[in-house]
């Protein structure tokens, strides 16, 4: 993030006031990017993990797009221990479809009191790169940050059997604080 903004004093003191003021832009969006909010969660349930728009919903797997205009920070959707990380190498397809499915990832297993719940990372077209704050072994409390994709990208999630659905295709969710699943039995 200081890059931009160093660029900006460095043009401005060249007198290049255009490339300046372009540099100060570019450096205004990556805080604007970086943003990570607190967040309380609305309700009992499994939370959000991302920001953004529901793109699949069934009662075994949720996928969101987040676009480069939603927070970025990922969180635990519920309390477990991280029983497992893997990051894969991939494509770079558009995060909203979905085959991107398919992208560079990184699989978040959680090992929570209702079974494991799987959550995948998933990059996009723009900058590729996926921050994991957790390590296995740890637990994590539900709408726990755990990690962050920068850009465009998307992020899908298991949901457990005994959980019912309460998003569908075409809701907008916020990470920490939209309960998506409800225990029913």
């Amino acid at each position: 993030m200081g890059g931009p903004l160093l660029a900006a004093v460095l043009f401005l003191g060249l007198g290049m006031e255009l490339l300046s003021g372009a540099a100060l832009v570019l450096s205004a969006f990556m805080v604007f990017f970086h943003r990570d909010p607190e967040r309380v969660p609305q309700g009992e349930g499994m939370i959000s993990p991302a920001d953004g728009l529901v793109v699949e919903a069934s009662s075994e797997k949720v996928a969101i797009f987040m676009n480069p205009f939603n927070v970025h920070v990922n969180r635990s959707p519920l309390e477990g221990r991280v029983a497992r990380i893997e990051h894969s190498d991939g494509g770079h397809r558009p995060a909203f479809f979905r085959s991107a499915s398919k992208n560079e990832r990184n699989l978040i297993v959680l090992d929570t009191p209702e079974g494991m719940v799987r959550m995948t990372q998933i990059t996009g077209v723009l900058v590729r790169r996926i921050v994991c704050y957790v390590r296995p072994g740890e637990f994590v409390e539900g709408g726990q940050r755990i990690g962050m994709i920068r850009f465009g990208s998307r992020v899908e999630f298991s949901v457990p059997p005994s959980y019912g659905l309460r998003v569908a295709e075409g809701d907008e969710v916020r990470a920490g604080e939209t309960v998506v699943a409800v225990k029913e039995r």
